[in-house]
């Protein structure tokens, strides 16, 4: 019987700890709850979702679905570049939609920002859901690479 003391043993493992940074600004809503609008993680940022509030007032942009993308995304782009990137290092997006019957409007604009100029897009899940914060028609949240 082999005794465990004698076993081959292998170091541990270290694994550091990362910084995470709150990135914020006043180019974008400011948050509404307990939360930051981005947050930087290594070489991430991790956006909170946006929905179209426009930053001076805190009110909903009027319009309809691509008034409030455009609105949605360039808050995005504030708190991005806040944060020492661009909406064209964007790797992943979450757009959640009211109403699922917008998704041409939606991306037509959204294209318009996150796929210009041969930038490759970000990955992205897009989903309906029953309701939003202020029954707005969209929100959408990013990760960009510094």
């Amino acid at each position: 019987m082999k005794s465990i003391a004698s076993a081959k043993q292998k170091p541990p493992v270290t694994i550091e700890a990362m910084t995470k940074e709150a990135i914020e600004t006043p180019n974008a809503p400011e948050a509404i709850g307990p939360y930051s609008q981005a947050i930087r993680v290594g070489n991430l940022v991790f956006t909170a979702g946006q929905i179209p509030l426009e930053p001076s007032t805190g009110q909903v942009v009027a319009g309809g679905i691509t008034e409030q993308t455009a609105r949605a995304l360039e808050n995005l782009q504030a708190i991005l570049e806040a944060a020492g990137t661009s909406l064209d290092r964007a790797v992943k997006a979450t757009v959640y939609l009211k109403d699922f019957n917008d998704f041409l409007a939606m991306n037509a604009v959204y294209g318009n920002y996150l796929a210009k100029d041969g930038t490759p897009p970000p990955a992205r899940t897009t989903v309906e859901v029953s309701r939003l914060p202020k029954d707005v028609l969209i929100e959408i949240e990013l990760i960009a690479e510094i």
